[in-house]
């Protein structure tokens, strides 16, 4: 049996006590109740996954998966195919924004090639899982067997099992892959039920005939493989991307052993909606760290139901939103754990009559 499936009956659901405990701790601050708004809520989600009225402060990891695709080939991207291996070695080289993010949050980043279309021998901190050298061009066929998305949602399964075992208890999704835009586009057309012009934005950066273009191509994609919106691997198989699916097997794992899954912009939340297409348990452990410029990612966090802790116009991926995110969960546990009570400070509480 693939590593992934075997996670799936082990997803628990969120412990609600603790979430109310939580609050209940919240409430006894110095502050109004409720005053400091989202923070509050996001302190007693993070109870509630975690299953402790106090729980401890994150210990955060992030996982950035990079995979080439077939699609480029229909020009759908600003970029060559060649950056995605480029932005590994920057990635390696420690000089990407999601490194220096990473570092300013205390966040440890694992890199994986799950499909690059050259080889990246040799590379200090970059894992190896290459499944091919970059999915088929779904434009003209599937992008992957059934066999091969299994096997990289096994992939993403059995690092977060690692990750957990190392004591990571935050996870943040990250993605690089030339052309994924256009995988998530169709992805999102088939398991969010939406129009190849409502979920086909700009990605790299393409002028209005690449954006007619892309369009297209997701169009065309989707009615020569007509992808099973009942079946998420099929969907998967047909119209996604090796990075997609590994992240989306980093989710159901995390989940499994208690661990909320940070998703970034658009193509991590596409690997988010198809864990949960896959396993709907998953869902109440997927945070939702911003909202992304690229069209379809709005339309992704509402099939999640998911509201966005930032939105901020960023649109670069690699996990940078996520990594922003997880200082504001720092924040609301630092608020839980350090702020005076009305009784250690001595400060009068609000009349209750």
């Amino acid at each position: 049996m693939p590593a992934y499936r075997e996670v799936l009956a082990r997803i628990p659901d969120p412990d609600t006590d603790a979430g109310r405990q939580c609050q209940g701790l919240l409430d006894v601050k110095t502050k109004p109740q409720g005053s400091l708004g989202r923070l509050e809520e996001l302190a007693c989600q993070w109870a509630a996954l975690r299953g402790e009225a106090a729980p401890a402060m994150p210990r955060k990891g992030l996982v950035v998966m990079a995979a080439d695709h077939g699609v480029t080939e229909e020009g759908v991207s600003a970029y060559p195919a060649e950056v995605t291996a480029q932005m590994v070695a920057n990635f390696s080289r420690g000089g990407a924004a999601i490194n220096v993010l990473a570092r300013q949050h205390g966040v440890r980043v694992e890199v994986v090639d799950m499909g690059v279309r050259a080889p990246l021998p040799g590379l200090q901190g970059v894992r190896n899982h290459r499944l091919g050298p970059g999915t088929g061009n779904f434009a003209r066929g599937p992008a992957m067997s059934r066999r091969l998305a299994e096997e990289a949602l096994s992939v993403g399964t059995l690092l977060a099992l690692e990750l957990a075992e190392a004591g990571i208890t935050l996870i943040g999704l990250g993605d690089m892959g030339i052309g994924n835009t256009t995988a998530s586009a169709a992805l999102t057309c088939v398991l969010a039920g939406v129009s190849p012009d409502m979920a086909t934005g700009r990605g790299t950066g393409v002028d209005d005939a690449g954006l007619t273009r892309k369009v297209e191509v997701v169009r065309r994609a989707l009615a020569v493989n007509q992808p099973d919106a009942a079946d998420p691997l099929d969907v998967l198989a047909k119209v996604g991307g090796f990075e997609i699916a590994g992240l989306a097997g980093v989710a159901l794992g995390a989940a499994s052993k208690r661990i909320p899954v940070m998703l970034d912009g658009f193509i991590s939340s596409v690997a988010g909606l198809v864990a949960a297409r896959l396993c709907p348990r998953v869902m109440p452990f997927l945070l939702a760290s911003h909202m992304s410029r690229e069209a379809g990612h709005r339309r992704v966090l509402e099939a999640l139901r998911l509201r966005p802790l930032l939105d901020l116009g960023l649109r670069l991926g690699e996990g940078t939103g996520a990594v922003l995110a997880m200082g504001l969960l720092d924040s609301s546990l630092h608020i839980l754990h350090e702020m005076a009570t009305f009784a250690s400070a001595g400060v009068a509480e609000k009349s209750r009559r």
